[in-house]
Formats: C-alpha cells, sequence, structure tokens
C-alpha cells in the first residue's frame, strides 16, 4: 500500500523534531576574570600575578584583572576567594606556606579544601637583611647581639604566617634567641622601614631585595643551595642553621569550580608556567619558576602541613 502525500510531508515535518537536542557549552570567560591578591601592589606575588594575568589574556580571551585585598597575612584575599561563586572568573594567588598555616594559627576563614589548585609558578628564598649602614655585618653579629639583648632588636615581615615571619621563627628555635616581630602589609613598607631605620632587620624574599639593593645587605637566605642570582649570600644551612624557607606562589580557584572549566585553566596555566616569555619576567625579578602541576602541588602541601602543626605546637609563632 503505497503511503499518501499527505502522510509522507507530515512525517517528514515531525521528524526532525524527535532527534536529540544538544546543549551549547557556555562561554568562558564570560567577562573578565579576577585574579585576587593577598598584598599591596608592587610585591613580588603582585608582580608575579599581573605578569600571569596578562599571559591568561593570551590564551583565554576577555580581560583578566588583579585585585590587591592586603591584610591578614592573606587571609582576606584567600577569604575572598573561597566565597566567591565556583565559575572560574575569580582565582588567587597563594603563598606558601601560609596558605595553610593561616589555619592553623586561627580560627580562618577558608581551608586547604576550599580551594582547587591550578598550579605552583615561583619559588623564591626568604633573605634576612640589614641596612647597608648597620654594625650588624654578618648573620653571626645579628644573633649575637639578639642573644646579649633578647627581644630588643626588631624583625620586620609581611605578616604573621607569612614565609619571611615563618624564617624567624625557625632560626629563633635553632639559634636559641628572641627578637620581637613587626608587621608590615608588603614589601614596600617593609623597605622603608628598614631603609628609615625603624627596624633593626627584615624578613623578605631575596628576589624582592636583589631588584632593590640599594643601601641594603642582605645577611643569609633560606634556600636549600645558593642562588644563582646571588652567590654572594650564604644559605642558613650554611651558617650552621637547619632552616629551608621559601615563597612558593601559585594560583587556585574556589573549589567547586565545574571540572570542564578547571581544565582550561590547568591547561593555560600550565602553558604559561613552561612559557619562556613568562619565566625570562619571573626571572627579571630574581626569581626561581618552579611549575608543580595543581593537584601534585597540594598533595605535598598536605603532607607537609604536619609538620607546621608540630611547630605550633613548640611555639605558637601568633605571639612571636
Amino acid at each position: 500500500m503505497r503511503a499518501s502525500r499527505r502522510a509522507l510531508l507530515g512525517s517528514a515535518l515531525v521528524a526532525p523534531l524527535a532527534l536529540p537536542v544538544r546543549a551549547q557549552a557556555p562561554r568562558f570567560p564570560d567577562r573578565p576574570i579576577e585574579v585576587v591578591v593577598g598584598f599591596v601592589a608592587g610585591g613580588g606575588t603582585d608582580l608575579d600575578a599581573r605578569s600571569y594575568a596578562r599571559a591568561l589574556e593570551q590564551r583565554l580571551g576577555g580581560n583578566v584583572v588583579v585585585t590587591n585585598r592586603p591584610g591578614a597575612g592573606g587571609e582576606l584575599a584567600l577569604a575572598a576567594v573561597a566565597r566567591s561563586r565556583p565559575d572560574g572568573h575569580t582565582l588567587g594567588t597563594t603563598n606558601y606556606p601560609s596558605l595553610f598555616t593561616i589555619p592553623i594559627e586561627r580560627q580562618a576563614q577558608y581551608k586547604l579544601d576550599d580551594f582547587a589548585p591550578l598550579g605552583n609558578l615561583v619559588s623564591d628564598p626568604s633573605a634576612i637583611t640589614v641596612h647597608e649602614d648597620s654594625p650588624y655585618r654578618t648573620l653571626a653579629d645579628l644573633i649575637a647581639a639578639a642573644k646579649r639583648d633578647p627581644e630588643k632588636l626588631t624583625y620586620a615581615s609581611p605578616g604573621v604566617g607569612t614565609d619571611d615571619h615563618l624564617q624567624l621563627i625557625l632560626l629563633q628555635e635553632a639559634a636559641g634567641i628572641r627578637m620581637t616581630h613587626v608587621v608590615f602589609q608588603g614589601d614596600p613598607q617593609l623597605r622603608t622601614a628598614l631603609l628609615g631605620r625603624q627596624v633593626d632587620c627584615m624578613g623578605l624574599n631575596l628576589g624582592a631585595v636583589t631588584a632593590a639593593p640599594e643601601k641594603t645587605r642582605v645577611l643569609s637566605q633560606g634556600g636549600a643551595t645558593r642562588s644563582r642570582f646571588r652567590q654572594d649570600v650564604p644559605t642558613l644551612k650554611e651558617l650552621g642553621f637547619n632552616v629551608l624557607m621559601a615563597s612558593q606562589r601559585g594560583l587556585v580557584a574556589p573549589a567547586g569550580t565545574p571540572p570542564d572549566i578547571l581544565a582550561r585553566l590547568r591547561e593555560a596555566t600550565a602553558e604559561i608556567a613552561v612559557h619562556q616569555d613568562f619565566r625570562r619576567q619571573l626571572e627579571s625579578r630574581f626569581t626561581e619558576p618552579a611549575w608543580e602541576p595543581g593537584e601534585a602541588w597540594f598533595r605535598r602541601l598536605k603532607a607537609e602541613e604536619g609538620q607546621y602543626r608540630a611547630l605550633w605546637q613548640r611555639t605558637p609563632w601568633a605571639q612571636r
């Protein structure tokens, strides 16, 4: 039996409606991406974030803006990222070890599991620096003075629980000394205080003091070996103190970021980290590129967290 012309026409009109409708993936990014930095503009973390932001724009398109939210050693910025909508449009810079030491030392507004890691980009040893006219010509001079007058010498850092502060905590424990810790919000304020002779010494990353060495003398640095950028500066281990400390700087997104968006951000971050232009920018600031993919990076941090919990039990650094 032959189908009527009307039946054939009707089936032709109905058939397309039976085909599955494929959802179109939302465009990403669909607005500017914000990179939140927990310190003032002009410091090492801020400059690294701005280099990253420019490179991310080239890979994802759209605008990437850097927002500085200093305070509480970086906690305010990290808390803002943790609370943000997990859609990939808000990222945060991190600093080792304060990323996980802040929740150890206080009732923090975030925890490590609030973040999806993109990766670690940089390692910059902590350093101890004095004014060029300081009577302390060597670290041994500084330690001897601290032993003569406990808590008289002042040591400036960019925040409680930062690498520069914890360098002091570890050195005090190793050397049997006590200094008075003075907190500033970032590198420029630290440098101003030291150059103005308001503090005796400062804890600041080696890259930062090497980039602007005027009227300063670097006594030591906390890397495992001497830096290729400052072969003249001995390590704390060389000087007899079993202390390793550096600012490791990375990027995170909020936990719950959709897997496809997180994968794009991780892929872009990995490309940026190993690209020659980005590495040259880091090296121009005397900092070492230190790429570590997100999940491997966080596994290491969680393994190291226990060491700092033990340190907190021995010497609660918020009080020192």
